[in-house]
């Protein structure tokens, strides 16, 4: 314990600090792209999911079970490995934005799902009844009414996916992880174990709570809101 509190060690921290933020530059940059992925195949599976044909229901199970119960560790070193040895790999970085992607995708689909199926089906068939296709009914009716249902969940599962960003480290990466494992045992940076990771887990820590706050908040707001709205009714039935 005594390196945690050695000004030696800290000072060190500071002198190398591009380390960390080369780092956290990285993490976010894969989060970030990796959230696009997810939510394109969250989009796309989460209607597949709640469609009216048996096939693309089937499709959209299959993709969430298989993604849900594997290892992202465990995906990632496939999808990396297995596209390096035919002769294709895209790099670590790419190979996170991907890996990321479609596991957090799995999660956005279900979620996509819930938020869909919890709209009351009266509303679906008032859609159809004016004239909505099935792309008219999602956009305009579903859709806008689900999302105080999708965003909350949704929240979590992006802190979620930030977290596991730190998966790269298996392959290699270039993530904060990894960047402070390099620093901690690199020939000039080497030594600084608590401080590096305390300062790795400090700024995980700095983006995550506020987003996990944030979600538990909101959550917390609609559930109000919602009692608000039955008490209501249930006074002007009185």
């Amino acid at each position: 314990m005594s390196g945690l509190f050695s000004p030696r060690a800290w000072n060190k921290i500071w002198i190398y600090r591009e380390t960390f933020l080369l780092g956290l530059m990285n993490t976010l940059k894969t989060a970030v792209i990796a959230l696009l992925i997810a939510l394109l195949l969250g989009i796309i599976f989460g209607l597949m999911a709640t469609s009216n044909k048996k096939i693309l229901k089937s499709i959209s199970r299959v993709y969430v079970e298989i993604i849900q119960n594997t290892p992202v560790l465990l995906q990632m070193c496939f999808l990396y490995y297995a596209l390096a040895f035919s002769g294709h790999s895209p790099g670590i970085i790419v190979t996170g934005f991907f890996a990321l992607g479609i596991y957090t995708g799995a999660y956005m689909a279900e979620v996509i799902r819930a938020g869909i199926e919890s709209v009351p089906k009266g509303q679906f068939e008032a859609a159809r009844s004016q004239g909505f296709g099935y792309a008219g009914q999602m956009f305009y009716i579903i859709i806008p009414q689900s999302i105080k249902v999708i965003l909350p969940p949704m929240t979590n599962v992006i802190v979620n996916m930030i977290k596991n960003t730190s998966c790269l480290y298996i392959v290699g990466g270039a993530d904060l992880l990894s960047l402070t494992y390099s620093f901690v045992t690199g020939e000039n940076t080497g030594g600084s174990y608590a401080p590096a990771y305390i300062l790795c887990g400090v700024i995980f820590f700095l983006i995550c709570f506020p987003l996990s706050s944030f979600a538990s908040m909101w959550e917390t707001s609609l559930k109000k809101r919602e009692q608000k709205v039955l008490l209501s009714s249930a006074t002007k039935e009185e």
